[in-house]
This record gives C-alpha cells, sequence and structure tokens, in this order.
C-alpha cells in the first residue's frame, strides 16, 4: 500500500510524532534533552519553522510547529534527526537508526484544535504518569507558554497571541485552559489523526487538504457497505 501523502502548508500547523526505533529510549539524560532542543531551536530558525509547543518523552517527541514554506518542516526535521542520532550512536556506543522510520505528522485546522493539540503535547507526561501537573515536568513548552518563561525554541502563535495584551496575561489564560478534564472524543481524535496521518478539523478542512496534496486526505467513515436492493 502506498504511503498516504504529508502534507505541510505554509503557516499552518502541523502536529508532529518522533518514536525510537522499536519504542526505544532516546533520551538517556538531562544533556541529551538540552541538544535536541539546541539543535531544533537551531534548524527551525534555518529553516522558517515557528515551534509552538514540544514535549520529550524518554523514548519519543511530540511537537506543534508551523512552516513559513512548503517544504521547511522536512528539512529542519531532517537536519535535526540527522545531528540527534550522531550524538546518541557516538555517546551510548551505538550503531543505526535512533528514530522509528519517518515522523508521523498530522495537519492541524488551527482555529479548532490549535489549543486542543498544545494541551494535549504538554499533558503528555501526566497522562504518562511521571508528572502530577505538566509544570512538574522539564521538558516541556509548558513552562514557556503558562508561566511565561523564557524558552529560545518556542514562537507563539498568532491565536496564542490573541489570549492577552501582556505576557502575563497570555500565559494566565493559557493555563486556564487545562483546568478539567481532557475530553475523550478530542484525545482520540488528535491521536488517530496523527497516527493515520490525517489532516485534524472539520469535514470542509479534509476536503481543502485534500485539494492541496492532489490526493485524498478524507478519512472513509467506519463500518460495513450498505448491502445493494
Amino acid at each position: 500500500m502506498a504511503r498516504r501523502p504529508r502534507l505541510f502548508l505554509p503557516g499552518h500547523p502541523v502536529h508532529i510524532v518522533q518514536r525510537g526505533n522499536n519504542r526505544g529510549q532516546v533520551f538517556f539524560e538531562a544533556g541529551d534533552a538540552k541538544k535536541y532542543l539546541g539543535w531544533l531551536e537551531e534548524a527551525a530558525a534555518k529553516h522558517g519553522v515557528a515551534i509552538h509547543a514540544y514535549v520529550l518523552m524518554t523514548n519519543h517527541v511530540h511537537l506543534l510547529a508551523s512552516p513559513e514554506t512548503f517544504h521547511a518542516l522536512p528539512r529542519a526535521m531532517r537536519d535535526v534527526n540527522w545531528r540527534y542520532s550522531r550524538h546518541i550512536n557516538d555517546t551510548q556506543a551505538r550503531t543505526g537508526s535512533v528514530w522509528e522510520g519517518r515522523y508521523r505528522a498530522s495537519l492541524i485546522e488551527a482555529d479548532d484544535y490549535f489549543f486542543a493539540c498544545s494541551r494535549y503535547i504538554e499533558l503528555n507526561p501526566v497522562r504518562a504518569g511521571l508528572a502530577k501537573t505538566p509544570g512538574e515536568y522539564r521538558w516541556s513548552s509548558y513552562k514557556a507558554n503558562a508561566e511565561g518563561k523564557d524558552d529560545a525554541a518556542i514562537s507563539p502563535h498568532d491565536l496564542y497571541t490573541q489570549l492577552g495584551e501582556s505576557a502575563a496575561d497570555r500565559a494566565a489564560a493559557y493555563s486556564s485552559l487545562f483546568e478539567g478534564t481532557f475530553p475523550d472524543t478530542t484525545l482520540s481524535a488528535i491521536r488517530d489523526a496523527v497516527n493515520g496521518g490525517w489532516p485534524l478539523g472539520k469535514d470542509s478542512f479534509a476536503a481543502f487538504a485534500t485539494r492541496q496534496a492532489g490526493a485524498s486526505l478524507i478519512r472513509r467513515k467506519r463500518g460495513r457497505p450498505a448491502r445493494a436492493a
């Protein structure tokens, strides 16, 4: 079966998941995470990619990013993954692929799912039992987005800057989004989209993405086809 085309459109956010080979560990110590974030910052600046949210888990990475051009995001990810793979192979005295094939990506309809996807990413450590709150976890964008802490890797999306007039207002408004539980339907929608490579949004957004890709990105409804009369 042919791979589903991946679509990167200027100005449209993308949810990316990159897992370790065989879901193995990719971050072994604090220095590894620091190097990854440093190279991510460099690659994003070089190729024109805005990183809005991230989390570095033990064996995988989540990113929410907007490219400035059609090829910006693939080129940035290529640079980061190549440099980080060399680093891990050198420091861990190993060979072969660090990452599990190509990263997974889902184009996001910003108005409907931007903040939901950002929350999903920054809540990963809580769901995994690594922290009681997202603010307790060191390797995520939560402290930048919800507490206003400096993070050179983060570039706020326009929707974020519209949350308030000051940095403190924006951080407070963003942190309030984490009150209450995360809806199971939204959780499933985000996971299904990024794992399957589907656009995340309304049917009209999927139709728009299909036109841009020149191939179907519309997910068929589940269930048996109707029987012929």
